[in-house]
């Protein structure tokens, strides 16, 4: 199952300010939370009773809450491996080991008797997994987590994320990563230029980088990783999808009221004889074999492009498709919509058979 999940950082922010914002969230079916007790300062009281607080108010809506930390910060606790009982204590849902262990605590870990899930790094590539592996792990309590990144620049190219990413989901491992609100500014220390886990997604608008990574197949759940996200954020992420792509549309100011209700309402499959040029939804030309589609609008086609055949299509007419490559236009294609410029390179990852949806901007 899917999910979105926000972040909070307790040690500079106020209660007040993180619990209002738990409470939108939760409106919107946010059902996760990440914070980070690495950068907090483990010898405050007041802040560690401070993200106490937030924990035990995000459990008491229904959401679960992750926290960062590392060797050090088992250390300075006092907590072993064999006994993550502190935790339980607090109330949290899982723990994120941003640093590796030796392989045998992770898988020590896992057979916690409280449930606390055990989160390991997918960012860095080391295949520190398969150690955790070889010492026989409850996997049903293992789960990735991709790190962020502040520094812009620094995001993790998507080769990378490719190759980490499939590596977890290959071995049946839940997955997470970070996309960036461009409305929030807060995170865990000073500089915070978007907290995103890809680099090519610092300057989208969230749901579009959320959307990328479900469109993946890689990661399950999507974690907004600066704080504090707009209300519309929430909103157009809660919209979202995940299991039937939805590409944002300009409808042509020509279309016809048919058109526009093949577009928006009926349901599309890409067809698996896969073309170069187009992707085809050919539903719409079967169920309105008997309506008319007069030409209109057949100028030269983009990428991007939402296209019907019309009437002088033959037995083509009436079928859907989404312009994958510029092509001419001999007039018998009536160019109807467009998808959103941003969006465009979402269309490489959709994949043959798979059902997709539009929605207007």
């Amino acid at each position: 199952m899917k999910r979105l999940g926000i972040s909070l950082y307790p040690g500079r922010t106020t209660f007040e300010k993180d619990r209002a914002y738990l409470e939108m969230a939760a409106k919107y079916g946010f059902s996760r939370v990440f914070t980070c007790f690495i950068s907090l300062n483990e010898q405050d009281g007041a802040k560690q009773e401070q993200l106490k607080q937030t924990i035990a108010y995000a459990k008491r809506l229904g959401m679960e809450v992750y926290i960062d930390v590392n060797p050090r910060v088992f250390a300075n606790l006092g907590v072993r491996a064999d006994d993550l009982s502190l935790f339980h204590d607090w109330g949290v849902a899982g723990i994120r080991l941003d640093l590796g262990f030796s392989g045998q605590e992770e898988a020590m870990m896992t057979y916690n008797p409280y449930g606390i899930k055990i989160e390991i790094n997918m960012s860095q590539g080391t295949r520190s997994i398969d150690q955790i592996l070889s010492y026989q792990p409850n996997k049903e309590q293992l789960t990735g987590c991709h790190n962020f990144y502040p520094h812009r620049y620094t995001g993790l190219s998507y080769d990378h994320f490719a190759r980490t990413s499939s590596a977890f989901k290959a071995l049946g491992i839940p997955t997470a990563a970070f996309v960036s609100s461009q409305s929030a500014t807060l995170g865990p220390r000073e500089i915070a230029e978007g907290l995103c886990t890809l680099e090519m997604h610092r300057e989208l608008p969230v749901e579009i980088q959320a959307k990328h990574l479900f469109m993946t197949g890689w990661i399950d759940d999507v974690i907004i990783g600066n704080a504090y996200a707009s209300e519309e954020e929430l909103k157009k992420l809660s919209q979202i999808t995940p299991e039937i792509p939805a590409f944002t549309v300009n409808m042509c100011e020509g279309a016809t009221p048919l058109e526009r209700k093949i577009v928006l309402e009926e349901p599309h499959v890409y067809r698996g004889d896969v073309s170069e040029y187009m992707i085809r939804s050919t539903g719409s030309r079967v169920k309105y074999k008997h309506a008319s589609f007069p030409p209109h609008n057949t100028r030269e086609i983009r990428r991007g492009d939402i296209l019907i055949d019309n009437d002088h299509y033959g037995q083509y007419k009436g079928e859907l498709q989404i312009a994958l490559k510029p092509m001419k236009n001999d007039g018998r294609t009536n160019v109807v919509g467009r998808i959103e410029e941003q969006e465009l390179f979402l269309l490489d990852f959709l994949k043959p058979w798979s059902p997709f949806r539009f929605e207007r901007l």
